[in-house]
């Protein structure tokens, strides 16, 4: 008998693009409690590989695919390169369904509450005396002209970069060595740097790299993520510096 796997929920990175297929990581929490004299299950991370042609049938798009609730049949692979299966198992999806999401109603309930709230907004402007008309023409004259609005707008900062950082450089550049490419970070921590810049927009640390020729000397699990999150640019220290 084959292996199989079922998972539930929704993916916990985002939608990465290959030439006949597209795949996401999921993670799956262990039971709360556990038989006596055994330790407690802990979540274990998944990634899933999804044929194009069936990803598509399902309607899921980059954005929702974060938001939406789906049900994942097929079998579990080892047997997938790291750099394309940074979860602890690999899953040959057989068949993808979006299920329903419980608060659709309410949703639509709000909206429908919204628009009855502008109707009637809408019909008592239309109902208000002439006179009132008039003076709502005048606010014009005291608005701050088109150069002074401009100037006033505040400057786009600068994204946050990790403490110790030295210089930030194109995620294309660094090259990484056959060595770290052999290797596996430990899943569980780097689901928690990623979760780290979910919540922050950056990484925890800097990359460490040589300075002329960029190639990585530390900080492979943080490249892994790096790419997993599709970041143009990252944030790093010269080996020399360290």
């Amino acid at each position: 008998m084959p292996h199989k796997i079922t998972l539930t929920g929704s993916a916990t990175g985002p939608l990465r693009e290959y030439d006949r297929y597209v795949s996401f990581d999921m993670r799956e929490k262990g039971s709360p409690s556990a038989p006596k004299g055994l330790k407690k299950s802990t979540f274990i991370s998944y990634t899933v590989f999804v044929a194009k042609k069936a990803f598509n049938k399902t309607g899921l798009t980059k954005k929702s695919i974060m938001h939406e609730k789906f049900l994942i049949q097929g079998e579990p692979t080892l047997d997938i390169p790291i750099d394309e299966c940074p979860g602890e198992i690999g899953v040959i999806c057989f068949q993808i369904t979006v299920l329903p999401n419980k608060n659709d109603k309410e949703a639509k309930q709000e909206v429908s509450k919204a628009q009855q709230e502008v109707a009637a907004t809408k019909q008592e402007e239309k109902q208000e005396p002439v006179a009132k008309e008039a003076k709502t023409v005048q606010p014009e004259v005291n608005e701050t002209p088109v150069q002074e609005k401009k100037a006033a707008q505040p400057k786009k900062q600068q994204p946050i970069q990790p403490k110790g950082t030295k210089d930030v450089v194109s995620f294309d550049e660094i090259i990484v060595p056959e060595a770290f490419l052999k290797t596996r970070p430990n899943p569980v921590k780097t689901e928690e740097v990623i979760e780290f810049v979910k919540r922050t927009g950056h990484l925890d640390k800097p990359l460490t790299i040589e300075k002329e020729t960029k190639v990585l000397k530390d900080g492979y699990r943080r490249y892994i993520v790096a790419k997993t999150m599709k970041m143009d640019n990252v944030p790093v220290v010269y080996d020399y510096q360290k």
